[in-house]
């Protein structure tokens, strides 16, 4: 594994807020410019939704939009190939530019060529390499996945009222991996109503933490 990939196992950091590439004023300004045009009320309801989470949410307006490029960017490459296509089952996620990658890949060359070119994106400060070296998991098993990952967002909502913008749930085969901006009491409380949803292999801590 290249030195710059880091272990989910061990990635807990003090957060600094980087530098904001987008204002939130800016953002909103920008959202209420585009429901002005009634040709694209798509690309408006979904900025509007946008601009909501980002009220919710730990990370600027600046890095929300950066983790969402990186996410678009990564996905279009994955599916970019044949080849790709058929030998890989891989989920991206970005949070405050860390990379989770999680998933299925057929063999370790293309697992290195695969993760060499995520690793380039721009925006990406960290790669968090999670796939596995086998055979896409069956249907049931993703739905399954699916399904512990509802679950436990659930239990953090109801429990600590960590919602989706702040603490985001992500499960692969069964293994639960935790990304967001939290402070060292929120994570503990996180990983411990995760590990008690049935169902659930194992909790993978990839935060940042804040100090208050």
């Amino acid at each position: 594994m290249k030195s710059d990939t880091l272990s989910s196992q061990l990635f807990e950091v003090i957060h600094t807020p980087r530098k904001f590439r987008l204002p939130r004023k800016l953002f909103i300004i920008a959202v209420t410019m585009l429901s002005l045009s009634s040709c694209i009320t798509a690309l408006v309801a979904g900025a509007a939704i946008a601009t909501v989470d980002i009220f919710h949410d730990r990370r600027s307006a600046g890095e929300y939009v950066d983790d969402n490029t990186i996410e678009l960017t990564s996905r279009n490459y994955l599916v970019s190939s044949k080849e790709l296509r058929s030998s890989s089952h891989i989920k991206p996620v970005s949070w405050n530019g860390i990379l989770l990658v999680t998933g299925e890949i057929d063999s370790e060359d293309m697992k290195q060529t695969i993760m060499a070119k995520l690793q380039s994106i721009g925006g990406v400060r960290q790669l968090v390499d999670e796939t596995t070296i086998t055979g896409k998991t069956a249907l049931l098993a993703r739905t399954n996945d699916a399904w512990i990952t509802t679950k436990v967002k659930s239990r953090l909502v109801l429990k600590t009222g960590l919602d989706a913008n702040r603490v985001k749930v992500i499960t692969t085969r069964g293994s639960v991996y935790l990304m967001g901006i939290v402070t060292e009491e929120e994570a503990s409380r996180a990983t411990e109503l995760a590990r008690s949803v049935r169902g659930v292999a194992r909790v993978v801590k990839v935060f940042e933490y804040k100090k208050l």
